[in-house]
């Protein structure tokens, strides 16, 4: 198999090598062996278009426009001076917490240090949370640390990955604990053989691309923590370089498990590469994207082989998962013909489009077993794309739909006989009395592996408010069972969403998915509403504050109208006021009951007294009942 090595850029360039002024020396290169003549910038480009489109027809140009298979995405923003904020850290999202870490011994030769999150209560206890934000304080320029370095690399030289194979799913068959399973379950407090005996089955899945050695890895099934994807990425007409590092950053303090970098305008390469090496959590990516980037936005210049060299290029970044719309079939697409709002995937109208105009088969469909050999090689999971998933709540589990889902089956095993891992990509919008069909179908359809869905959405009349309309499904759908939720933001459907809309989404689909472990009895869920419903009953507003997923705002809201100090240990909010309260008066209640119990056993005492004092006298009388004279 042979690569075509791209230039070094972002933090693996920089590594070892000089830095001058606060470039990554090497970037240069990369940003001149692709560079086109200067050319407008995005907004430019944007604002000419709107210009044009108020002097005539409207309709009928933005009609042009959405048919057109000719779309400038290929110019490139200058990438040789990137300057990014610090990333945050643990203090700055959740003051009255630390990230600390747990050693785990995983054998003779080997410590592997598991980060948490320790938040610190007022009654002088501690509760120790689940956390997805990285090692702390690290330049963007420079990268994360390579935690899986010397993991791969024994591996390597021990000769396991040639016996037994590279994939987490080969090593869990092959009866190996790796590396990788061990700091997952000690994540999720499991016993390292229960993840092994469900990577081996393909009922969970580990992402860990190979190459991808600053990742923390995670298992991702429906026997553990539901975990949450957040999407960012550019488009042709916005953002930066910086902005997605940052959406990547924002995504991890809040407590996103995997995410996805879905750029589509300038830059694909470059961005990924930045993300990548920032990235302490699985990065997947949708790799017709960029295909379509090279193929300079010409859907009918995208053949296989510039498809498999996008692949490539992403293994070797590290990419761990692909979303890959292979059950997109030529008999299918016509199935979406009389839908409300046809096929809304952009990956799957990509290769639908290609299957109509030359009338064949979808290429991915027919190189899958090429696709899974390079996924064997570098250990990067598919996520098997639902190109044809409904857009509006009219068209849920049609007939195109579930035809696709069906086929996501057929390929599900086809992998695993190459050990290559899987999750399911599911919808989409969905009314909430059919959603349980969907996961029917999975659960049975796809052999028990992940599932992954977009929502669903539960109803359409929402925009800006579709982090709310999906995370109502979220709940449902991860309560059945979905392994992990992708997020949505308050911008889907409306525009790129920003740092704020990216923590909006997380925090959304973080409550979604913890509701969903409640509902599944994850007892860790549980332990966690307890500490915090006995600090709200308690009037530890401090601690109420800390046990928050996002305490920054729940301090916020009670400080706008309490701010002063004493109002932190008040037994009244500004909702009720001192007189009030419910809770308030449930203490007064319980006061009350008991100081009564301490009468009513005062009482009792006396009586128990008296009694014996009568028995007694009873006695000397001779214990006789009757008398004739007392």
């Amino acid at each position: 198999m042979q690569l075509q090595a791209r230039a070094p850029i972002g933090p693996a360039a920089g590594r070892g090598r000089r830095v001058q002024r606060g470039r990554v020396a090497g970037l240069r290169v990369r940003a001149e062996a692709i560079a086109p003549p200067p050319a407008p910038s995005a907004a430019d480009e944007t604002a000419q278009e709107l210009a044009r489109l108020s002097k005539g027809n409207a309709f009928e140009e933005l009609k042009a426009m959405a048919t057109s298979p000719r779309q400038s995405v290929n110019r490139p923003q200058k990438v040789d001076d990137v300057s990014f904020r610090q990333a945050p850290i643990i203090s700055d999202c959740f003051p009255d917490s630390e990230k600390l870490y747990k050693d785990i011994k995983y054998d003779d030769e080997t410590t592997i240090k598991v980060p948490f999150r320790r938040i610190h209560l007022t009654n002088g206890t501690d509760f120790d949370v689940y956390d997805t934000s990285g090692p702390q304080g690290v330049d963007p320029r420079l990268g994360l640390p390579k935690l899986r370095q010397p993991w791969v690399s024994r591996r390597e030289a021990k000769g396991v990955h040639a016996k037994a194979g590279v994939t987490q799913m080969a090593l869990a068959r092959a009866g190996i604990i790796s590396e990788e399973m061990a700091f997952a379950a000690a994540r999720e407090g499991l016993d390292p053989e229960f993840v092994r005996s469900e990577l081996a089955r393909g009922r969970a899945i580990i992402p860990a691309n190979k190459k991808h050695l600053e990742l923390e890895p995670c298992v991702i099934g429906r026997n553990f923590l539901t975990k949450v994807n957040s999407n960012f990425g550019n488009s042709a007409v916005t953002s930066s370089i910086e902005e997605e590092v940052e959406k990547l950053q924002w995504s991890t303090i809040w407590g996103a498990d995997t995410v996805m970098d879905l750029s589509t305008g300038h830059n694909i390469y470059e961005t990924r590469e930045w993300v990548m090496r920032n990235s302490p959590v699985p990065v997947g990516t949708v790799p017709i994207y960029e295909a379509l980037e090279r193929a300079d936005g010409q859907v009918e210049k995208i053949t296989w082989e510039l498809f498999r060299q996008v692949l490539l290029d992403q293994a070797e970044q590290g990419v761990d998962y692909w979303t890959i719309h292979a059950g997109v079939l030529l008999r299918y697409v016509p199935l979406t013909a009389n839908r409300i709002t046809g096929i809304v995937s952009r990956g799957g109208s990509i290769h639908a489009k290609l299957c109509l105009m030359e009338h064949k088969e979808n290429f991915a469909y027919e190189h899958w077993d090429e696709i899974l050999d390079i996924c064997a090689q570098y250990d990067i999971t598919l996520s098997i794309g639902d190109g044809l998933r409904p857009g509006c709540i009219a068209d849920a589990n049609d007939a195109a739909q579930f035809a696709e889902l069906k086929t996501q089956g057929d390929l599900t095993r086809r992998a695993w006989e190459k050990n290559v891992q899987v999750m399911n990509e599911g919808p989409g919008h969905v009314p909430l009395h059919k959603i349980p069909e969907n996961m029917a179908k999975q659960l049975e359809w796809c052999s028990e592996a992940p599932f992954y869905t977009l929502g669903p959405l539960t109803t359409d009349i929402a925009p800006g408010y579709d982090h709310i309309t999906s995370a109502i499904g979220a709940a449902n759908i991860g309560a059945l069972g979905t392994a992990l939720l992708c997020y949505v933001t308050p911008k889907e459907h409306l525009g790129l969403p920003n740092r704020d809309d990216v923590k909006a989404g997380v925090i959304a689909y973080k409550i979604a998915a913890h509701a969903a472990d409640l509902a599944k009895g994850h007892p860790a869920a549980a332990k966690w509403d307890l500490e915090l419903s006995k600090a709200r009953f308690e009037f530890r507003w401090a601690d109420q504050f800390a046990l928050a997923l996002d305490p920054v705002t729940a301090r916020a809201y009670h400080d706008a109208t309490l701010p002063q100090e004493p109002a932190k240990t008040a037994h009244f909010c500004s909702m009720c006021g001192p007189k009030f309260c419910s809770m308030n008066i449930t203490q007064e209640i319980r006061e009350m009951a008991k100081a009564a119990a301490q009468d009513d056993s005062d009482l009792l005492e006396a009586a128990a007294e008296g009694m014996k004092e009568m028995s007694e006298e009873f006695k000397k009388r001779g214990a006789e009942i009757y008398h004739d004279k007392l």
